[in-house]
């Protein structure tokens, strides 16, 4: 094994970064000294940095592998890890554990070792082909435009005496509404209607479209046994059964339901 290579876990060998001599300017791999904003390659990093987004959101695992590997090999790994964070809440599919996996690479090239490393640059690499690798989708960017619309707009049409052009999904959000049953003992509204317990457990506590899980179900089902309030089977099976998918927030009629029962 050569002076300048050293053993990696798997048995192979990996060149050792001697480091840059801070008195000597910082050149690219022409040998001209590095311009600002300038990479190793000769490029601009707000170049590089706008390919691994577009990378990422194409898939475009190659390209998004090197653009990572040339920010963190021309000192712009704040940089690369300040992007990758944005793009996993921007451009990626809400859910998935990538964002975890991101993170956890930017806390080993930081924290366990130096970006500068060449260990560094492999969790660049790692963490940018996760992104490229992960469902792409930027339905939470355009939900917050729309979102941001719709609140102008509303105010707007407050302002003219007008219906608005388009509303939040949720319309008023008032009792007696699509949402009624979000007026339980948690709201004003709901206390006043004299909601409680019961008609949480029964109606407001309603998982779906799956329905809980056979364990979750046992359990729920033992400790309404043990409640020092008494429920009928419909009511159990009812506080158990699955949210309909084609009709998430249609609940029985609640009356009747709030009574102390012996």
């Amino acid at each position: 094994m050569s002076d300048d290579t050293q053993t990696t876990l798997g048995g192979g060998e990996a060149a050792i970064d001697e480091g840059d001599d801070e008195d000597e300017p910082r050149t690219n791999d022409f040998g001209d000294e590095l311009g600002e904003h300038e990479t190793r390659g000769g490029y601009s990093r707000y170049t590089v940095s706008s390919l691994l987004q577009k990378a990422v959101r194409r898939s475009d695992e190659e390209c998004a592998a090197w653009a990572a590997w040339e920010l963190t090999r021309s000192g712009y790994a704040w940089n690369l890890w300040d992007r990758l964070a944005l793009y996993v809440v921007e451009d990626l599919r809400a859910g998935d554990e990538v964002v975890l996996l991101v993170h956890r690479y930017e806390r080993l090239a930081n924290d366990h070792w130096s970006p500068e490393e060449w260990e560094g640059r492999l969790c660049a690499i790692h963490a940018a082909l996760a992104a490229a690798r992960a469902t792409s989708t930027r339905e939470a960017t355009y939900a917050n435009d729309y979102f941001e619309r719709v609140a102008q707009e509303r105010a707007e049409a407050r302002r003219a005496g007008r219906e608005p052009a388009d509303d939040f999904p949720v319309g008023d959000l008032e009792p007696g509404g699509e949402f009624d049953v979000i007026f339980d003992q948690h709201t004003y509204e709901g206390a006043k209607m004299d909601r409680n317990g019961r008609y949480f457990t029964v109606h407001g506590a309603r998982v779906g479209p799956e329905g809980e899980s056979d364990l979750g179900e046992r359990w729920r089902r033992r400790s309404l046994d043990l409640d020092d309030r008494e429920y009928t089977d419909a009511e159990r099976d009812h506080a158990l059964a699955p949210v309909d998918p084609k009709n998430r927030w249609t609940e029985p009629d609640p009356s009747g339901d709030d009574e102390e029962r012996e």
